[in-house]
């Protein structure tokens, strides 16, 4: 729509504008918003052409109560003086911009304010200071700035705040916040969060403090009112001493990914109990005599992740003894299997199917094979699948048929031929399959299903090419580099160990349809750069 047009059309009734990210928006959309009388909110987060002399068009306007300039990197100091103007002003982000010293010093005119993000500019104490004067600030998010701990006793001047966002900082030590009630201090060393003083207690309701590292960490959380913690975020700290855990009966969130919990720590996490809702031990210790205790004292857990952990099938039985469990992440964990088939370990989630109310679940990266994936079919609640084996193939997709209220499923990196999805059925609650990495899939293959099935979106490599083919055929030809694709999988194969050392052997036959079998055939045959000698074992008996 014209510009001139859209003034005339809504500068008397728009109240909110977002145009986040938009690159078209420049000074002369600017212009044009000036004229809005009636504007509240306007964001402009990333709109990267948004520079200094652009904002001049919004200074003086009278109802602007939010204003959203995250981002845009062309926004220094002497934008904020155009801001400076806007006495209604309650709410400011300008993170991860221009600003200096000067620039956020201009900031203090604005005595409404009740929000202030800014987040990424490298400011000094010196400048905090000088925003004492904004007694009504609530929201305060200054990551990684250049304050101090001196910078940082000023905060007692902001007798309403209650969020407080200092990560990547060096802050050490704040004083006593009595009204603060969500504290982020990521990557800070922390020392005390109440100034040392032990009789005082903070009603922190969240905390995060990922990748922290403390003093004593005990003196930390002494300093919290344990009932009032309900969201704890401490994912990646090096510490495994989780006494405090055993106070804070109403956590609700408790992220201690990347941690190096042991076993022994779960027993504090035990003793939460009741109110516990998310827990992640990704990329943790934690084993499955840990996960033994959990079972039955979580009976709320309705979050699971156990990514990038090693335990073994027993683990599933326990798990399957968190009866809320909605949302289960097992991307790139290594379970080992206790059923033997042909001396290759092969795992069962069959343990799975008492979760009742399963709605997500992550099998990324996890080693799988075929016959794993048919239990998933009657998993009533499940709406969201997530699988990605270097062994899934054909059989575990058209297993999935029956599964009668699957939304989404990822299929991401399989052994999946033109045949199998040709084949494949979906639930009729589908809508979205994603094949992304399904390497020996043809477009015509793809085109065909979903010709079939309009409601499913597809995501594969070569829809943009079909997109781009779509006004002059409804199919793709067999692309020219399917037979180098074939070939890059044989010089894969050549290159070294499997990455699933547990895996004695496969059959390597399996990852080519009949036709691309007997091109490497043809070739092993008529090809003499080609001997037989350099294709793989599996592929040199058929031959």
């Amino acid at each position: 729509m014209d510009g001139s047009i859209s003034v005339r059309v809504f500068q008397h009734s728009v109240e909110e504008i977002d145009l986040s990210g938009h690159i078209a928006v420049d000074a002369e959309w600017l212009a044009y918003l000036g004229a809005f009388r009636y504007l509240r909110v306007l964001k402009l987060a990333d709109c990267k052409n948004v520079n200094s002399s652009a904002v001049w068009a919004l200074s003086g306007m009278s109802t602007l109560k939010e204003l959203d300039l995250s981002r845009c990197s062309k926004i220094s100091d002497a934008g904020i003086k155009h801001i400076a103007s806007i006495e209604s002003l309650e709410k400011l982000h300008v993170s991860q911009t221009g600003l200096t010293d000067n620039g956020v010093m201009a900031i203090s005119s604005l005595i409404n304010l009740r929000l202030l993000d800014l987040g990424g500019v490298r400011f000094t104490d010196k400048a905090l200071r000088s925003l004492q004067v904004l007694t009504q600030l609530e929201h305060l998010d200054i990551w990684g700035s250049e304050i101090t701990n001196e910078g940082a006793s000023v905060l007692i001047a902001f007798t309403s705040l209650s969020f407080l966002n200092i990560s990547w900082t060096r802050v050490t030590c704040l004083p006593i916040l009595p009204t603060l009630r969500c504290l982020n201090m990521s990557n800070c060393t922390i020392h005390s969060i109440c100034n040392g003083e032990f009789q005082v207690l903070i009603h922190l309701e969240k905390l995060v403090i990922s990748a922290a590292s403390f003093g004593n960490i005990d003196e930390v959380f002494s300093s919290i009112l344990p009932s009032s913690l309900t969201y704890l975020d401490m994912s990646s700290c090096s510490s495994s001493n989780l006494y405090f855990l055993g106070n804070m009966r109403n956590l609700e969130h408790l992220d201690l990914s990347y941690s190096r919990i042991i076993s022994d720590a779960v027993e504090y996490i035990a003793n939460i109990g009741m109110n516990l809702m998310f827990l992640s031990l990704s990329n943790s210790e934690v084993t499955s005599q840990a996960l033994c205790v959990l079972a039955g004292t979580v009976p709320s857990l309705t979050t699971l992740s156990l990514a990038h952990t090693k335990i073994d099938d027993s683990a599933l039985l326990y798990i399957s003894m968190m009866p809320s469990l909605r949302i289960l992440n097992l991307s790139r964990t290594c379970i080992k299997g206790f059923m033997m088939e042909n001396s290759v370990k092969v795992l069962s989630l069959s343990a799975l199917e008492e979760l009742k109310y399963l709605e997500s679940l992550n099998l990324n990266n996890t080693q799988l094979m075929d016959d794993v994936i048919p239990p998933l079919a009657s998993f009533r609640a499940l709406k969201y699948l997530f699988l990605k084996s270097d062994f899934l193939s054909d059989p575990a997709l058209h297993a999935l048929s029956s599964t009668s209220n699957l939304i989404h499923l990822g299929f991401c990196g399989n052994i999946l031929s033109t045949t199998g999805l040709r084949k494949f059925v979906p639930p009729a609650t589908l809508r979205m399959l994603d094949l992304s990495g399904c390497w020996i899939l043809t477009g015509d293959a793809i085109s065909a299903f979903c010709t079939c099935h309009p409601v499913i979106e597809v995501r594969h490599e070569l829809i943009q090419e079909l997109q781009a083919n779509y006004g002059g055929t409804s199919h793709l030809h067999k692309s020219s580099r399917q037979p180098q694709q074939v070939k890059a999988k044989v010089a894969k194969s050549l290159a070294g160990p499997s990455r699933l050392a547990d895996i004695c052997f496969v059959d390597e036959r399996i990852k080519y349809s009949k036709e691309e079998m007997m091109e490497l055939q043809h070739q092993a045959k008529s090809n003499s750069s080609m001997n037989v000698a350099q294709l793989p074992p599996e592929l040199r008996r058929s031959v």
